[in-house]
């Protein structure tokens, strides 16, 4: 493929809703270009951009990917991008590097979820905003009623630019706006045929063109206002201007499986979309925290942002990179700004699918990849050594699910650690902790989906069996009442003997961690053996007395004891205290502690009612509500961490996907009796096992 220049290329990324047609439509744009020599189907798992086998598995696409075509000497960088809530870091990757968003929307179940969260994200990086309605062939399909619903639901700017006649139920003609002309598709070809008879709807549709060109400017306003008729050269201007700055959002239509309407599709999209150097410059920072402008040149230095990171079962580790200014070759020196150190690359490549060709450059504006980065992550900086710039990375949605997993095989704990952070170097929606209290490995993502496609990987890439398991709850033990007990150690067993003595107050108080202190009187324990019988204490804190927890909120005050000149020792005096210790807490009122968590949710105002009441089911205390943007509230509560493991999956399925949380530790507090009794069960049970 030859070399553009940034107002030669388009980087599009395709979003919407799972299963509305976005891998189909790619392909369609790869065959008609001829790209592929073939039109890949998901049924038959020979896409070229749902290649990852858990994608041909699912029949769904659970990462970006990535391949460019050629169409009327311009060159079109196409991100597909997941549509599952699960798969959402690939979302936020394709529209962190695309200048544009074509929104593929179903014609058949409309809009949903996923088209509502890309809309969205797009609005947030910026991005203009193209809808295309897929699916018209399905005798279900009611391209009509989508696009009212898009305008009802997206605003005036949506604006139909190619729509479809549908003739006993089929639709193979569609009419462009632009040039009043019809097209028909039958047998792998189109051809123009008279306008059909759509009565007052096209007229209608027309005018809705009309009245979103007006908005572009005041001389067209005027224009329109007086009723004076729009030459075909303002409509195409006013609406390409409109698109670029956002105040028109074009609707285009077909049927990507049979690639109609996929021509004209492409025909507006290369005058219609803003090309990589009209999209403008990009803000940076440099190391003072100044502001830098970046311009998307080829003759500027370099700056490039790494949006994805691939483990390649056969070239290794691949760094996807969109060239923001300059030009990345092998012999360009390259500064990774996270680690300071220079990057030494052997090769450029620009990716096709799951292939890649090498290039002597890739350009500012262009998607390029680089093989065997050691040191670069997602989200880095590539930047030349003469002007240091960072950029900004991706904002990626937090993990909302965990689990904890396990190897089935025992010994292959390190193995499983291992693959699961390459696993997270590929997706930063993956987050792996080892919890050193449970002793469990806990992975967190976006759902269960998410998780299972890691189970899968697992096996299939690194070879390993896991199993997932509902995380155990870190617990913790206090004390209710002061108690005064004994701890006394005596052991002969010939020659010196052992010999501790100690009387210790134990009491509760504000605090954490173990308060010591003593008020010994007259030498009746030395004080060099204090250290001691505070260590015995600090080890004997670490399991409770009721189900083994760790004791908190402890304060133990050595008053009175005895000694021997001869068989005393730090060992005697530290064994003393833990015999205090095991005799006192049980006395003491022991109580045990469960975390208590921090819960903001924010959910649709339908749905607030479902939520409050879920809140209360799982124990939880609503603290007031917030309102959030339009439509939504926040609701803000406490809640025992035990009770919300599977509470992403409940709000996604009661919101339809529309909630989202934050849900972080704050404090301890006393479990209920009914509680505590079955976790005390629990833990005995375990330890019998």
């Amino acid at each position: 493929m030859k070399q553009y220049e940034p107002n030669k290329i388009f980087n599009i990324a395709l979003a919407g809703h799972g299963s509305c047609g976005k891998t189909s439509l790619a392909e369609a744009m790869l065959y008609l270009s001829g790209a592929s020599d073939r039109l890949g189907k998901i049924e038959d798992g020979n896409t070229i951009l749902d290649f990852d086998p858990e994608e041909i598995k699912r029949k769904v696409s659970v990462v970006s990917s990535i391949a460019p075509i050629e169409w009327k000497g311009n060159k079109i960088n196409i991100i597909d991008t997941p549509g599952l809530l699960d798969f959402q870091g690939g979302l936020y990757e394709g529209m962190r590097a695309a200048d544009s968003a074509v929104i593929v929307v179903s014609g058949k179940n409309g809009v949903n979820i996923g088209t509502e969260k890309a809309v969205k994200l797009a609005d947030k990086q910026g991005l203009t905003k193209i809808f295309f309605v897929n699916g018209l062939c399905d005798e279900s399909a009611r391209f009509y009623r989508v696009f009212e619903t898009l305008k009802s639901e997206f605003g005036p700017s949506v604006c139909p630019v190619v729509v479809p006649y549908i003739e006993n139920g089929q639709a193979n003609t569609y009419v462009n706006l632009f040039d009043y002309k019809a097209y028909k598709y039958e047998n792998g070809s189109v051809k123009q045929v008279p306008l059909p008879d759509m009565g007052d709807r096209l007229e209608g549709l027309r005018t809705a063109i009309k009245e979103a060109v007006a908005e572009t400017s005041e001389e067209l306003l005027d224009k329109f206002l007086m009723g004076e008729e729009f030459t075909p050269e303002e409509i195409i201007m006013g609406v390409s201007q409109g698109v670029k700055d956002g105040s028109i959002c074009p609707v285009f239509c077909g049927d990507a499986q049979l690639t109609y309407g996929i021509d004209q599709f492409l025909n507006s999209l290369v005058w219609l979309a803003p090309n990589a150097a009209a999209k403008g410059s990009e803000i940076g920072s440099d190391p003072n925290g100044d502001v830098v402008e970046l311009a998307v040149s080829q003759n500027a230095a370099t700056a490039a942002l790494v949006f994805k990171t691939v483990s390649d079962p056969f070239v290794g580790k691949l760094s996807f990179f969109k060239v923001i200014s300059g030009k990345v070759s092998a012999s360009t020196p390259l500064l990774n700004m996270r680690t300071g150190e220079s990057e030494r690359i052997t090769k450029v490549l620009i990716p096709k699918g799951k292939k890649q060709e090498e290039v002597s450059f890739v350009g500012a504006g262009d998607i390029g990849c680089i093989a065997k980065l050691l040191n670069t992550q997602t989200g880095d900086t590539l930047c030349s050594p003469v002007r240091k710039v960072t950029i900004e990375a991706i904002d990626y949605p937090k993990p909302s699910y965990s689990m904890a997993i396990a190897p089935k095989k025992k010994g292959d704990e390190d193995k499983v650690a291992q693959g699961i952070l390459k696993l997270c170097e590929e997706d930063k929606t993956l987050v792996y902790n080892h919890n050193h209290e449970t002793h469990q490995m806990i992975i967190s993502g976006l759902g269960e989906q998410h998780l299972d496609v890691v189970v899968s990987k697992l096996k299939n890439k690194y070879g390993i069996d896991v199993t997932l398991d509902t995380p155990k709850v870190a617990y913790r033990e206090t004390i209710k009442k002061k108690v005064q007990v004994q701890g006394r150690h005596k052991k002969q067993s010939g020659g010196h003997g052992q010999f501790g003595d100690v009387w210790i107050e134990f009491e509760p108080y504000d605090g954490e961690d173990l308060l010591f202190d003593q008020r010994v009187v007259g030498g009746s324990v030395p004080k060099g053996f204090f250290p001691a019988v505070e260590k015995g204490l600090r080890d004997s804190i670490t399991k409770g007395p009721l189900a083994g927890y760790p004791v908190v909120g402890l304060k133990a005050t050595l008053y009175d004891g005895s000694y021997h000149p001869v068989d005393s020792s730090e060992m005697a005096f530290k064994t003393a205290a833990s015999i205090a210790y095991k005799n006192g807490l049980p006395q003491a009122k022991p109580v045990l502690l469960e975390p208590i968590g921090s819960l903001k949710a924010t959910v649709p105002d339908s749905n607030m009612g479902d939520i409050m009441g879920e809140i209360t089911k799982r124990r939880g205390r609503v603290l007031g509500m917030n309102p959030a943007e339009s439509g939504y509230q926040t609701i803000e509560a406490d809640v025992p961490m035990a009770e919300m493991h599977d509470f992403a999956i409940f709000l996604r399925q009661a919101t339809q996907g529309r909630g989202g949380f934050d849900f972080e530790f704050a404090r301890y507090e006393d479990a209920p009796q009914n509680v505590a009794n079955k976790v005390i069960e629990q833990r005995k049970a375990e330890e019998n096992a």
